[in-house]
C-alpha cells in the first residue's frame, strides 16, 4: 500500500495520463434522485491516498487508512459511515473484482468525499432500464451501492477506460457558526490539563551519529542548549528500550530510511523522558546521508504517528473469486488473528445476521462448569467482560448453555440469561459452541422487542456456530498457552525475588507489588499473627497512588474476611457495599439532603466517590496457607463494574501459595533472629564502668552477618575498692560455637577475679573449665589484667598475656612499646606457670589492646601486623581514647577494600594528662 498526503490546494485529478473524458453514468433505482455530480465549488483543503493490493487483508487496512484520515481531519461524526461504505466498496474491488483498490480522501468545508477506484470498469451499473435487484442484505457481496444511497448525501459512479470510481460524499452534521466539533461546556476545573503548546523537537544526525542540529524546541524539551549537545552522539542521550526479540537498536533506527517508535532521551536533569519519533533518512546537496528526528512527547505521539497499516497476505478465493470456506463467509475476511478479534467480529456478524439489539459470546471453563464473557456489542461491555456465569441455569428447556434456546420473553422466565439481567432485552437465541462434543462456548442474540426469533433463527445461529467453533477453540488454545508461558515466567520472578528477602516487612511490600497493576488494579493484604488473633490489615497497594490512604481508611471500617483455609479465590462483597454506600452518603451530603452543612461536607466527596469507584468491582479473598495454618488473606480488587479472568485467579492462587511460604519463612527468621540476638547481647558486657582518672573505650566488630557476638570478647568490671579488672580474648574460629566459649570465659573471668584471686590463678583456672569442656573445647588467648587509678594521676596495671597479641603503650613523646611479655594461651594444656607483670601508666599514656582481627587485616599479600599498628598509634598522641579507638578502626578498615572477615576488639585506656586535655 501507498499513501501520501497533500495539505491544502486543489487536489490533482487522479486520471492517468492521457486518459479519454470520463464518463458519468447516473445510477438508477430508488438512489438515483440523491446522485449528484462532484460540486467544483468545493474548496479542498486536503487529500490523502492510498492504494491496496487485491488481496483480503487490503479492506481492513483501507477502512484503518480512512478511520485515521477522518479523526485526523477532526471528522468523528462521519468516520463510522465512511468506515463502513469503504469497507464494501474496497471488498468489491479486491475480494470479488480481483483487482488492486485506490482510495482518495478528500476534505472541503462541508465535509468529506472518499472515491474508491478499481481496474474493473466492465463491473458497471446499467445506464437505463427498470430497477434492479442489487441482491439480498445477508450476501457478502453487493450491497456497497445499496449502502451508498442509504448512509451517503450525494453519490455516484465514474469511468474511464482503465478504471471505474465509485465516489461518495458525507457532509458533516450542521453545528454552531465557526466551529467543527461541539462538546458539552465544561467548568475549567474540569478540562484536562495540557501543555502550553506542543513543541516539536528537530534533530539532525548526520552519518556517524553525532548531532549536527538541534532545534529551540529541543531545547525547551530536554534541557541542552545546542553548543552542548552538537558534535555529541545521540546514543549518549537515548535511553533505547532493551526488549527481548528486538534487535533493531538506535544506531540501526537512525540508517533506516524511515523509522517510528518510542524510546527516552535523558535530559539535562537525568531523568529519562518518554518521547515518540519519527526519523527521516536524507542526502544534503553534497550527497551526504544524514538523519532528521523529530520528537514529541509520548503522550503527544498523535503528532507524529503513522496509523499502522496490517500486513497485506494472500487469501484462496474460489474460481468466482469469493471464498467457499463458511467460516470466511461468516466472519468475513481477513479472519482476525487474535482471540478478542475474533470473538467481537463474531458477535457483531451474529447481531446484524439475526438483525439483533445485541450480541454476546462466552466461552466456557476448562471444567465446563461455568461460562465466562468475552465479548459482547450492545451491551454494558465493561460491566460484563469476564463476569461469569453457570452452564446449567436450572431446569427445562432453557435451563442449561449446552442445547440451542430460544427465549420469547425474558420477564416470564427471570433468570434464564442471567448476562441480559437488567439489560432491557425481552427476547434471546442462545447456541452452544462444540468441539468433538465438549462445550466451548454460547453464542446468544438479543432483542428488545418479544417474540423477536423462532426456531428458524436458532438453526442459522447454530449453523454460523459450528463454523466458528474450531477455528474459537484453536484460538483459545494459543491465548491460553501465551498466558500460561507468560504466568510461568511470573511465577519464576515471583519465587526468586520472595526468595531474595527474609524481611517480613519487604515480603508484604513485593507481595502487594507483583499483584499490582499485572493481575489486579489495588491489593490488601491481612496477616494473622497467631490462631488466637484476629486478621490485621498489614499493607495496601493501588495502582494510584493517591487512592490508597482511602481505600485503608474504607476497609478499617469493613470486619475482615474470615480466614478460611479452603484453598482458590472466594467473592468478597463487603468492601463493594461498604463502598457504594458511603458514595451514596456523600452524593446525598453534597446535595444538602442529609441536614448537615453542604459546605463543610462537598470537599469531601471527591476522595470518598473516588475510593468508592476504586473498590466498586470484583473484589476476591485467597487464603494464605503455610505448614498447614492460615497465617494470612491476600485481597485483590479490580474498580466499578470489572472483573477477574479465571486464567488471573488461577495464576493468583499460585502466587499466594509462594507468597504465604514466603511471609512464613520471614516470620520465623524474625523470631529466630530476635532469639538469637537477645542471646547474644547477654554475652557482652552490660556497659563501660566509669573509672575515676582513667578513661576507657572499645569498638567491638563481630563478622558474619547477623552477628552481634563472635569470638572475641572484652570486659571491663569493677573488682574491689578501687581496684577493675579488665580482658580482652580470642576464642579460635567465629560464630555461635565461638560465641558459647566467650561467654564461658567473660563469666568465669568476672567471678574468679572478685574471688581475690592473682592474675595468673584466674587464668589458670579458666584454663582448667575451657579443657573441662571436651570435645566443645577451643584454646583461647588473653589479656587480663587489674589496673588501680592512684593518687598521683597514674594508673597501676598487673597484666598477663596469654598467647594473645601484646597491648602497646603510646607515651606522651609518641614512643610506642610493648607493655607485656608473651605466655602460653589458654584451652590447650593443662599445668600452665603463668606470671603477671607491672606497668604504670603515666599522665597521658595510652595502652591499647586489640585482638588478631586488628593486626592480621590482609590486602593481598601484605599484612597490617604489629609494626603497622604500632605506626598507626604514634599518631595518635593528645588524642582521648575514644579518639584513639576510633583512628585505629578507620586505619583497620582502609587497609583493605574486602569487608573484614575475623572478629575485631579495641580496648583504649588512657591516663589523663595533669593539665586538661
Amino acid at each position: 500500500m501507498t499513501t501520501g498526503l497533500i495539505p491544502g490546494g486543489q487536489p490533482p485529478d487522479p486520471r492517468p495520463t492521457g486518459a479519454l473524458p470520463q464518463q458519468r453514468r447516473e445510477p438508477v433505482g430508488h438512489a438515483a434522485q440523491h446522485v449528484e455530480n462532484r460540486s467544483r465549488s468545493s474548496v479542498i483543503t486536503a487529500r490523502a491516498a492510498a492504494s491496496f493490493e487485491p488481496v483480503g487483508r487490503s479492506v481492513a487496512s483501507a477502512r484503518s487508512f480512512v478511520r485515521d484520515t477522518l479523526q485526523g481531519w477532526g471528522f468523528a461524526d462521519i468516520v463510522d459511515d465512511a468506515v463502513v461504505l469503504t469497507s464494501e466498496l474496497v471488498t468489491n474491488a479486491v475480494v470479488h473484482a480481483g483487482t488492486s483498490a485506490d482510495v482518495l480522501c478528500l476534505r472541503s468545508d462541508e465535509g468529506a468525499r472518499i472515491e474508491v477506484a478499481d481496474r474493473y470498469p466492465e463491473r458497471e451499473i446499467p445506464l437505463q432500464g427498470p430497477a434492479i435487484n442489487m441482491g439480498s442484505p445477508d450476501r457478502e457481496g453487493g450491497r456497497g451501492l445499496q449502502l451508498c444511497a442509504a448512509l451517503a448525501g450525494r453519490w455516484g459512479v465514474e469511468y474511464t477506460p482503465a478504471h471505474k470510481t465509485v465516489w461518495f460524499q458525507l457532509d458533516l452534521p450542521a453545528r454552531a457558526v465557526g466551529t467543527r466539533a461541539a462538546g458539552p461546556a465544561l467548568p475549567a476545573e474540569l478540562l484536562p490539563l495540557a501543555d502550553g503548546r506542543v513543541r516539536v523537537a528537530v534533530i539532525q544526525i548526520d552519518r556517524t551519529g553525532h548531532i549536527t542540529a538541534w532545534n529551540e524546541d529541543a531545547e525547551e524539551l530536554f534541557g541542552y542548549p545546542a553548543e552542548q549537545v552538537n558534535g555529541k552522539p545521540l546514543t549518549d542521550l537515548a535511553a533505547w528500550p532493551h526488549t527481548p526479540g528486538t534487535s533493531t537498536g538506535i544506531a540501526e533506527a537512525l540508517r533506516l530510511s524511515r523509522w517510528e517508535g518510542s524510546y527516552g532521551i535523558r535530559t539535562v536533569t537525568g531523568r529519562v523522558t518518554p518521547v515518540y519519533a519519527s526519523h527521516l533518512r536524507v542526502r544534503d546537496t553534497g550527497g551526504e546521508p544524514s538523519t532528521v528526528c523529530l520528537l514529541v512527547r509520548d503522550h503527544e505521539r498523535a503528532v507524529l504517528q503513522t496509523p499502522l497499516r496490517v500486513p497485506a497476505s494472500d487469501t484462496s478465493t474460489g474460481s468466482e473469486g469469493q471464498s467457499t470456506d463458511p467460516f470466511e463467509v461468516f466472519i468475513g475476511s481477513p479472519a482476525p488473528d487474535d482471540l478478542d478479534g475474533l470473538l467481537q467480529r463474531t458477535v457483531e456478524r451474529a447481531r446484524d445476521m439475526l438483525d439483533g439489539d445485541s450480541a454476546f459470546l462466552l466461552l466456557a471453563t476448562d471444567d465446563e462448569t461455568e461460562l465466562e464473557v468475552r465479548a459482547s456489542t450492545g451491551l454494558p461491555s465493561a460491566r460484563q467482560r469476564f463476569a461469569r456465569v453457570p452452564v446449567e441455569a436450572g431446569p427445562g428447556r432453557y435451563g442449561s448453555a449446552r442445547m440451542p434456546a430460544v427465549h420469547d420473553d425474558l420477564t416470564a422466565v427471570p433468570g434464564a440469561v442471567p448476562l441480559l439481567n437488567g439489560t432491557g432485552m425481552r427476547s434471546v437465541v442462545t447456541v452452544p459452541l462444540k468441539v468433538e462434543g465438549r462445550l466451548t462456548g454460547s453464542l446468544g442474540v438479543a432483542a428488545e422487542a418479544p417474540a423477536r426469533y423462532s426456531n428458524e433463527e436458532a438453526l442459522r445461529l447454530q449453523f454460523a456456530a459450528d463454523r466458528i467453533a474450531l477455528a474459537v477453540e484453536s484460538a483459545r488454545l494459543g491465548e491460553l498457552e501465551r498466558l500460561r508461558r507468560g504466568s510461568l515466567s511470573f511465577l519464576v520472578e515471583a519465587s526468586d525475588l520472595l526468595a531474595g528477602t527474609l524481611d517480613r516487612d519487604q515480603t508484604l511490600a513485593l507481595m502487594a507489588q507483583m499483584t499490582v497493576p499485572t493481575l489486579a488494579t489495588w491489593c490488601a493484604v491481612y496477616t494473622i499473627a497467631d490462631q488466637a488473633s484476629e486478621p490485621y490489615l498489614s499493607y495496601v497497594l493501588h495502582e494510584d497512588e493517591e487512592l490508597i490512604d482511602g481505600i485503608k481508611s474504607l476497609l478499617s471500617k469493613v470486619p475482615p474476611p474470615d480466614p478460611v483455609p479452603t484453598p482458590g479465590a472466594r467473592v468478597w462483597t463487603a468492601p463493594g457495599e461498604v463502598a457504594h454506600q458511603a458514595a451514596l452518603r456523600s452524593s446525598m451530603r453534597s446535595l444538602g439532603l442529609s441536614g448537615s452543612p453542604t459546605r463543610q461536607i462537598t470537599p469531601g466527596i471527591g476522595p470518598t466517590l473516588a475510593t468508592a469507584s476504586a473498590v466498586g468491582g470484583e473484589t476476591v479473598v485467597l487464603p494464605l496457607v503455610a505448614r498447614n495454618r492460615v497465617i494470612g488473606m491476600l485481597t485483590l480488587g479490580k474498580p466499578t463494574d470489572e472483573h477477574f479472568r479465571q486464567e488471573i485467579l488461577e495464576l493468583a492462587e499460585d502466587l499466594s501459595r509462594r507468597a504465604a511460604l514466603a511471609l512464613d519463612n520471614a516470620r520465623l527468621y524474625s523470631e529466630r533472629t530476635a532469639i538469637s540476638q537477645s542471646l547474644q547481647r547477654s554475652l557482652l558486657p552490660p556497659g563501660l564502668p566509669e573509672i575515676g582518672g582513667l578513661e576507657v573505650d572499645v569498638i567491638y566488630r563481630a563478622a558474619g552477618e547477623g552477628n552481634e557476638v563472635g569470638g572475641d570478647f572484652y570486659d571491663v568490671f569493677p573488682i574491689r575498692d578501687g581496684a577493675y579488672g579488665f580482658a580482652i580474648g580470642d576464642v579460635c574460629g567465629t560464630g555461635p560455637n565461638a560465641a558459647a566459649v566467650t561467654g564461658l570465659a567473660r563469666h568465669a573471668l568476672r567471678l574468679l577475679a572478685r574471688e581475690g584471686l592473682s592474675g595468673p590463678a584466674v587464668l589458670e583456672r579458666l584454663n582448667s573449665a575451657i579443657l573441662d569442656e571436651g570435645a566443645r573445647s577451643r584454646f583461647l588467648t588473653l589479656l587480663y589484667g587489674e589496673l588501680r587509678p592512684q593518687e598521683d594521676g597514674s594508673a597501676e596495671l598487673k597484666v598477663v598475656c596469654a598467647g594473645h597479641p601484646l597491648p602497646l603503650r603510646l607515651r606522651q613523646d609518641g614512643s610506642v612499646e610493648p607493655a607485656a611479655e608473651p605466655q602460653p594461651l589458654l584451652g590447650v594444656i593443662e599445668d600452665l606457670e603463668l606470671y603477671e607483670q607491672t606497668v604504670t601508666l603515666d599522665p597521658g599514656d595510652v595502652l591499647l589492646c586489640v585482638t588478631d582481627g586488628v593486626t592480621e587485616r590482609r590486602e593481598g599479600a601484605r599484612m597490617l601486623g604489629d609494626d603497622g599498628l604500632a605506626d598507626v598509634l604514634t599518631t595518635c598522641t593528645g588524642l582521648t581514647a575514644g579518639a584513639v579507638a576510633a583512628r585505629i578502626m578507620r586505619a583497620v578498615e582502609r587497609f583493605a577494600s574486602d569487608a573484614p572477615s575475623d572478629d575485631m576488639a579495641i580496648l583504649a585506656m588512657r591516663v589523663p594528662g595533669l593539665h586538661k586535655d
